[in-house]
């Protein structure tokens, strides 16, 4: 195993500042549901309807059980090890094998990087479109979106916090609101119909395929790992908020699919441009379109805000391992921020904001993020059977982890079996660029690096 971490991360290293711990659980469950709903639930909603009908509220179901197994998993390592970077710890950990911890860190800094870019642009669009903003490219909008954003986040985690949690009941209002509006419909269809007719044993399947499109929605989850070491008893609430995010996201998820073919049949939700946006209209023509533009600013404005929080932490997280080079384990005296790592990620950002060129990138990083999460899942299993590894406060039977890693590499075969083969060879080619950059700093220190692993974790 590599070498033993001398200090305790919570503490600093050698009398240096630490993250400041101030997210309690309520903040930390409304952290991960804002991370879960987004923008996306506004677009996806049709999507699954085309696909299932009726018995779209059952996808999410099947979804959610079949996500709540990769969180579970999580939830248990954050009880085990809260740390930042958590993911590239717990795979050196489990498997000490540098390379692959190091490649599990970086896919998940793509994967947050595209995103962060993908939503500063559909931010500055909605803006343009919110207050008709004319003559100003999309890009600059872009960028200032991204200023802002990096300001918040050097600020300090208890501002982004409070921005967050604002954001969360925005995005939260607007789903139940669609909810309120629609709840008198409740009743007026049969909720198992699908293109195929009732389910049944011949139609399950097209329920379980609604359900592999309803899994993205879930997505978000593993954010709320990286602020552990942020996080006040971490042990007890990063499994609490985790589980209370979901459960939250599952009620707000089946209550709008149960809303969306109520009041719109799911043969015109499927080809509506904005299929939530329909429901209100017919469900509450009084209440004007051009509010949901206003939420889905929040909501778009959240995610970004999310990710960058999280990619920041797992670049000081895998900074403090020895996966990247120690100063982006650097924390600001005053801010208490990673603030070299806020600097880096926003460098890399706004090229890419404003070239535009990233949307190929972001659906290869779903590959990717499915790939991590088999090796946290794969890690975990590793980790419980061994014998003389700790225990956290919140732990899983064995059957978790195992199942929970053969849902996301089967999730990974059917995403590779659409055809389209861009997707699969952009998410190659990031890992091997993760691959030379790791070559790289193994030249440069002159063998393999040895990411630091210990039993400080817990610590406060």
């Amino acid at each position: 195993m590599a070498n033993e971490i001398k200090t305790d991360v919570s503490q600093g290293v050698a009398g240096e500042p630490a993250l400041h711990r101030s997210i309690g659980p309520t903040q930390m469950a409304l952290y991960g549901l804002g991370s879960m709903l987004g923008a996306g639930i506004y677009g996806l909603m049709g999507k699954a309807a085309g696909q299932v009908g009726n018995a779209v509220w059952l996808a999410f179901i099947i979804a959610l059980i079949a996500a709540l197994l990769t969180a579970l998993s999580y939830a248990s390592l954050g009880s085990r090890y809260p740390r930042a970077a958590g993911a590239a710890y717990v795979t050196q950990r489990a498997y000490g094998f540098p390379l692959l911890s190091f490649m599990v860190g970086l896919a998940l800094v793509c994967s947050g990087l595209t995103s962060i870019a993908t939503q500063s642009r559909v931010f500055a669009a909605n803006l343009a479109d919110l207050f008709g903003i004319e003559g100003v490219p999309i890009a600059w909008l872009a960028l200032g979106f991204l200023l802002v954003t990096t300001g918040i986040v050097f600020r300090g985690i208890r501002e982004s916090m409070w921005v967050n949690v604002v954001c969360t009941l925005v995005e939260a209002g607007g789903l139940i609101l669609v909810i309120a509006v629609g709840i008198s419909y409740w009743g007026s269809v049969d909720y198992l119909e699908t293109p195929a007719g009732p389910v049944d044993g011949e139609t399950w399947l097209i329920v379980v395929q609604g359900a592999v499109l309803a899994f993205f929605a879930f997505i978000g989850f593993e954010d709320m790992y990286n602020v552990a070491e942020e996080v006040r008893d971490p042990q007890r609430t990063i499994p609490l908020g985790l589980i209370l995010a979901m459960a939250a996201a599952a009620l707000l998820y089946m209550g709008v699919a149960i809303t969306a073919v109520s009041v719109v049949p799911w043969q015109e939700l499927a080809v509506a441009p904005g299929p939530i946006t329909e429901v209100v209209a017919r469900a509450a023509p009084m209440i004007p379109p051009v509010l949901f533009t206003g939420i889905t600013l929040f909501a778009v404005g959240n995610t970004g805000l999310v990710n960058y929080i999280t990619s920041s932490r797992l670049l000081y997280g895998m900074g403090r391992q020895g996966l990247l080079p120690a100063f982006f384990g650097k924390v600001h005296d005053d801010r208490r921020t990673p603030h070299i790592a806020i600097l880096v990620l926003f460098l890399i950002l706004a090229p890419l904001a404003l070239t535009g060129t990233i949307a190929e990138l972001a659906s290869a990083t779903v590959l990717l993020l499915l790939a991590v999460f088999t090796v946290v899942n794969g890690s975990l299993f590793v980790l419980k059977r061994r014998q003389g590894e700790k225990k956290g406060r919140f732990e899983v039977p064995l059957f978790v982890p195992a199942l929970g890693a053969v849902v996301c590499v089967s999730l990974i075969v059917v995403r590779v079996s659409t055809g389209d083969w861009r997707a699969p060879a952009i998410a190659g080619a990031l890992l091997l660029g993760c691959f030379v950059i790791y070559m790289v700093m193994r030249a440069r220190a002159g063998g393999p690096l040895h990411p630091t692993v210990g039993e400080n974790e817990d610590a406060d």
